[in-house]
């Protein structure tokens, strides 16, 4: 059996952790994004997470998305495409004492919106974080580390997403 998959309890590291990439990467794309942003579970406070930081950078227009990628790639990361998310462009890090997921997206796209707006619901919801933090855990006991493990993992956690995503829309604040 493969290992299973690694949820830890939440630590402000974490943040320190960001700093440190966002640090590293705002040089080689600050001319061209918007914001660099901290997403995913590790970006809410008291959340249980894969240690694995998302990053999101935006950038404010698609036209500039092929200057991110180039750049990208020439820091050593390999453009993945959008991994069946349309208007997100996936990265895999090159050898980095940081794990991290790096994403471009244009701002005020639904994939920006999807990140920025579940994190920020999680951290105005405590009660939430702790549902969506449990589930997380029960269900990394569930299932095994491979991929179609973690698939698997994916999958199961998509109903409360889609709950808790519908909530950060309805909630979100307007401007």
């Amino acid at each position: 059996m493969s290992d299973s998959i690694v949820i830890s309890d939440h630590t402000p590291h974490w943040a320190d952790q960001f700093r440190q990439l966002h640090a590293q990467l705002a040089p080689h794309v600050e001319d061209i994004s918007v914001s660099i942003e901290h997403v995913g579970s590790m970006a809410v406070p008291g959340c249980a997470a894969k240690p694995i930081i998302d990053v999101d950078i935006v950038v404010a227009d698609a036209s500039v998305m092929p200057t991110l990628i180039a750049r990208l790639t020439d820091r050593g990361y390999r453009h993945e495409g959008d991994l069946g998310i349309t208007g997100r462009e996936a990265f895999r890090a090159p050898e980095h004492p940081v794990p991290h997921h790096l994403y471009g997206v244009v701002e005020g796209t639904k994939p920006h919106l999807d990140h920025v707006l579940f994190r920020d619901h999680l951290r105005r919801n405590p009660d939430e974080v702790r549902r969506y933090a449990e589930l997380k855990r029960a269900l990394a006991r569930r299932f095994t580390g491979d991929a179609a493990g973690r698939a698997a993992y994916t999958d199961a956690k998509s109903g409360l997403v889609a709950e808790l995503l519908a909530k950060a829309y309805a909630t979100a604040p307007r401007p």
